[in-house]
């Protein structure tokens, strides 16, 4: 089965706002075997939208839509899916008392027509319930392809694909398995790694391909296999992620997209019973953002200092000044006495710091554009790290957080052994 995903709204083409609903739906429907063809943004135009659908038609099997189902003048959506289905609407009873409950229920206000008007749906479509809001999604097929219409807020739009339409899609249609994994690497680039397993990867049997996905000082390897048995799917990837790991395994930090670098850390901490904070300057507290991305992170994250400025340095982390105006905020003496005071200050076992010239100016110090101090400290020492990421300014940073927990977690794995 082939899928092509329509996302209705000018506020996405304008930039207003980011589309995170397509990603969501790709997901959901590639977990089921179904194969995404495109994605569409297209503008709240009548004529814009009946033109889409009809290019789509009998082309790909199903065609979800979303945005344009809110009770305003700007939501068209219904009224363009009854122009081309020939349809009209009518009030879904069923619909209607959902939509009068969460309103004089749950807000506790009196309905008004335009509420009402939620209820409106074609006749002919199979209603998809919206428990977490008071626009349903709308199912209806034309000859050989089903068009679903959902509404554009993600928390509805997300209840209805998980709760409604996965379900009925499993239920309802045969469907080839789509088997992926993902291996995570860090502190090799994109480049030099695929020198290292070009071998292994040709290698590769023809129903496995292999992305390569990189970031600043990280790069995500997805094996993706479909086909109709899904056992012969499953072992052929794990062999050849046995195989792959022989090769690269110094540089493999985990594996899937939910066992990512600040969660095999976590577990790593909470295994020792161990503790960690950050004093971060140049990195604008990113690295605790992202080690407090995982649940239960209170367990092992104590805190953090976003010491940007100068004096914070001083007056916060008690820095000497004296050593800020020997060796200036961006060095090691500084990055050091950084994780150490933090250290202190949180009683952690380990902690992080930075500093350095992100750009695109220099700031309070004359080291080059691009250089960034990493400072751990751990139980028994501190080490610090001296790089230069370059330029632009967000590739500094992304690649300071990145180079950061990469060496805090082989830190941790080498503590150990």
């Amino acid at each position: 089965m082939k899928a092509t995903i329509v996302t209705i709204g000018d506020e996405i083409l304008i930039g207003q706002i980011i589309d995170t609903n397509s990603g969501f739906i790709a997901q959901s429907l590639d977990k089921i075997g179904i194969e995404i063809n495109e994605m569409i943004s297209i503008s709240d135009d009548k004529q814009h939208i009946l033109n889409t659908f009809a290019q789509l038609q009998n082309k790909v099997d199903l065609v979800i839509i979303t945005g344009g189902l809110g009770p305003t003048k700007d939501d068209i959506t219904k009224h363009t899916f009854c122009e081309y289905f020939g349809d009209h609407l009518v009030v879904n009873e069923e619909v209607l008392a959902h939509v009068t409950q969460m309103i004089e229920g749950f807000y506790k206000r009196p309905i008004t027509q335009l509420n009402k008007d939620q209820a409106l749906v074609p006749s002919q479509c199979t209603i998809l319930k919206n428990e977490n809001g008071t626009a349903p999604g709308m199912w209806m097929k034309k000859e050989e392809t089903v068009f679903i219409s959902l509404p554009g807020v993600p928390y509805e739009m997300k209840g209805i694909v998980t709760n409604e339409i996965i379900p009925k899609i499993v239920k309802e249609y045969k469907r080839p398995y789509i088997i992926h994994k993902t291996i995570l690497t860090y502190g090799e680039g994109e480049s030099k790694l695929a020198e290292r397993i070009e071998d292994w990867e040709n290698n590769l049997p023809q129903f496995i391909k292999l992305a390569y996905l990189p970031n600043p000082g990280r790069v995500r390897l997805r094996l993706s296999a479909r086909g109709t048995d899904k056992a012969v799917l499953e072992n052929a990837i794990e062999e050849n992620v046995v195989s792959l790991t022989k090769i690269i395994s110094d540089v493999i930090v985990g594996f899937d997209d939910d066992e990512t670098i600040e969660v095999v850390i976590g577990r790593l901490l909470k295994q020792q019973k161990m503790t960690i904070s950050t004093a971060e300057s140049c990195t604008g507290g990113k690295i605790a953002q992202v080690l407090t991305s995982v649940s239960g992170a209170s367990k092992y994250f104590k805190g953090s200092v976003v010491s940007y400025a100068t004096d914070i340095k001083i007056d916060v982390l008690g820095i000497d000044e004296a050593l800020i105006k020997e060796y200036s905020v961006v060095s090691e003496a500084v990055v050091r006495q950084m994780a150490i005071n933090i250290k202190n200050i949180m009683k952690t076992d380990y902690s992080i710091a930075t500093t350095g010239n992100a750009g695109p100016s220099k700031g309070d110090s004359p080291a080059e554009i691009g250089t960034v101090f990493i400072a751990l400290a751990t139980p028994t020492e501190v080490m610090v790290h001296e790089y230069n990421f370059g330029q632009p300014r967000d590739k500094v940073i992304d690649r300071a957080v990145n180079k950061s927990l990469e060496i805090l977690q082989k830190e941790i794995l080498k503590n150990l052994s």
